[in-house]
């Protein structure tokens, strides 16, 4: 085939399946329809083992590690995490949580781990069930097919090669790359969050002691939060989520003091880090929230990020993006075998990608707001609240737990608490719309 826009020779390639992304979404997907039988491409732009961040699972992520096949390689590299602390500047005090206490106790715990051995466990479980695994390969286009179907794919190599695939089937598993939501214009910035993430890896850090030592610690400050992941190696992951305002304060300074600045700021954190060594580069990155307006159309679907993108303070992205991959891979089982009859199973994947972003974001919005972290710092189990959230922090959201009720019952306490600090609601209320404004991304963003 010729590539007009290159003028090279692209070589004809065939697949049923072909997946955009080696990140958690696309190696799942590819590993689960490969294993069902189908011919799997993966293209991944990057070579594996690459930096990444989003380092803390959540407990939910161990029973997709089981029916993968991979638990026992996780838990050679995780570090185990089996609850969260919270830190709060309006607080004299810390609040605990463990993930036993939760609705369902059969989940425990889960692993920090280092992205760049988590993916490359992921993708090379993908080869080793089928897939055909490229990397250092990027799409640049593109063409649906009206007529007969599928799709033709065009890619290129690290060494400039042009090569085309013709697919049944797209699974967009890009990333915050967003390829086919760009491509539609489908991808759209979320008007009730705004955030921007500075971060980098430690060495001789405090933490906490025995079994609490593998706890995230989230510690909030006065223009966000920070995270705190300690990792099996002793190094430990600390970042800053802030918004937008916030990062256009940088002015003249780099990156790295900018940064530790903004840890001076939190004097809990800045203590734990005394003495502390930076092993890596301070990287910054724009989380602007965002969501696709579709989850799939003729052909295509979209996993993880590349469907929908949320502020990291519950960990769930990594979850969010493996479980889109277990609905996804089932969607397109079901329409590879019989297209004619896999329209039910299209309405449950889109039931799937907007329910877990949905039932985050509403904690996700309030999580700075003053009334949302007293009911963190003094958490009460009537009615069984407590148990319903830490089920919501696991990632147990998507089975039969009956946890609903009683997480309509925080949100109940929650209203009621608000009016009941009627000033300080609305003051908060206020400074939130001001925090999520827009500002130009080259000055929210660090370089």
């Amino acid at each position: 085939m010729h590539d007009e826009r290159s003028g090279s020779v692209a070589s004809a390639n065939e697949c049923d399946v072909l997946v955009i992304g080696g990140g958690p979404a696309g190696s799942t997907a590819a590993a689960l329809l490969a294993e069902r039988g189908h011919g799997v491409t993966l293209l991944e732009k990057a070579h594996h083992p690459r930096f990444h961040i989003g380092e803390s699972l959540l407990p939910a992520n161990l029973t997709l590690f089981e029916k993968l096949g991979i638990k026992d390689q996780i838990h050679a590299i995780g570090m185990e995490k089996w609850g969260a602390e919270f830190v709060s500047p309006r607080h004299d005090h810390t609040q605990d949580f463990e993930f036993a206490d939760a609705w369902d106790k059969s989940m425990p715990f889960a692993y920090q781990v280092r992205r760049s051995e988590f993916d490359e466990i992921l993708i090379r479980n993908a080869s080793t069930k089928g897939a055909k695994v490229i990397e250092g390969c990027r799409v640049t286009h593109v063409d649906f097919l009206p007529n007969e179907g599928g799709a033709v794919v065009q890619a290129r190599h690290d060494d400039n090669r042009a090569e085309t695939w013709h697919t049944r089937f797209i699974v967009d598993a890009s990333g915050r790359n967003t390829f086919l939501g760009n491509r539609f214009k489908a991808k759209h910035r979320n008007p009730k969050h705004n955030s921007a993430a500075i971060y980098g890896h430690f060495a001789g850090v405090r933490r906490n002691c025995g079994k609490k030592e593998g706890h995230i610690s989230l510690f909030w400050f006065g223009h966000g939060w920070f995270w705190f992941i300690p990792l099996r190696d002793g190094i430990t992951s600390i970042g800053v989520v802030s918004w937008p305002y916030y990062m256009k304060t940088r002015g003249e300074r780099s990156v790295e003091q900018f940064f530790f600045d903004t840890i001076a700021m939190c004097p809990q954190l800045a203590e734990r880090l005394e003495g502390a060594q930076l092993v890596s580069e301070v990287e910054a990155t724009g989380n602007f929230s965002y969501s696709c307006d579709r989850s799939y159309g003729r052909d295509y679907i979209l996993l993880g990020d590349a469907y929908a993108f949320i502020d990291p303070v519950f960990s769930s992205g990594v979850f969010l993006a493996m479980n889109s991959a277990f609905a996804g891979a089932d969607a397109v089982d079901a329409y590879l075998r019989h297209p004619e009859r896999s329209a039910p199973a299209f309405a449950h994947f889109d039931k799937v990608m907007r329910h877990g972003p949905k039932e985050f974001s509403w904690f996700i919005y309030r999580t700075t707001n003053p009334t949302m972290q007293d009911l963190f710092m003094r958490p009460s189990n009537y009615f069984r609240m407590k148990e319903a959230a830490l089920s919501l922090l696991a990632g147990d959201i998507f089975g039969k737990t009956p946890i609903w009720k009683s997480l309509a019952a925080l949100k109940a306490v929650y209203y009621i608490v608000s009016l009941a600090n009627l000033r300080r609601t609305v003051r908060a209320w206020r400074g939130r719309r001001a925090n999520i404004l827009v500002v130009d991304d080259a000055d929210a963003k660090p370089h």
